[in-house]
């Protein structure tokens, strides 16, 4: 596909998720690991959340990690909630050292210390006809 008939793709946020956006199996989230104190920041950050250091490698984190805890939203969220309830949300340890809070695929049979997988996928198309691609951890 050229030209006009190519989707557009954007990120749910700027320098939160590697580029190209395509294909979506080979996205992952953007980290920054910092020099001088070894922290792992999310996404593409120009200072260190932990000791503020500056000189910062921009890192694609690891696609697996391991639920640390979670919980199952039943009721719809107000607003534009663009999704299906109940759903999972949680944290999930990498192994990198940082937790990130998560959709979840599914709300069924979540365990705290379980293995779960980074997906990118399409979330909506927005205003512009871009598709905004999100993400989630699936059990393994």
């Amino acid at each position: 596909m050229t030209g006009r008939d190519e989707k557009r793709m954007v990120p749910i946020r700027e320098k939160l998720l590697t580029e190209p956006l395509t294909p979506l199996e080979d996205v992952r989230l953007l980290g920054s690991e910092c020099s001088e104190c070894g922290e792992v920041n999310l996404g593409e950050v120009s200072s260190c959340q932990n000791c503020a250091g500056e000189d910062l490698a921009v890192i694609a984190l690891s696609e697996r990690g391991k639920l640390w805890t979670f919980t199952v939203i039943r009721n719809r969220p107000p607003g534009d909630f663009k999704g299906d309830v109940p759903l999972g949300e949680g944290l999930v340890e990498l192994p990198e050292g940082i937790r990130v809070k998560s959709p979840l695929v599914t709300a069924d049979n979540l365990k705290i210390g379980m293995d779960v997988n980074f997906t990118a996928y399409p979330l909506y198309r927005n205003m512009s006809g871009e598709e905004v691609i999100a993400f989630r951890f699936d059990p393994v």
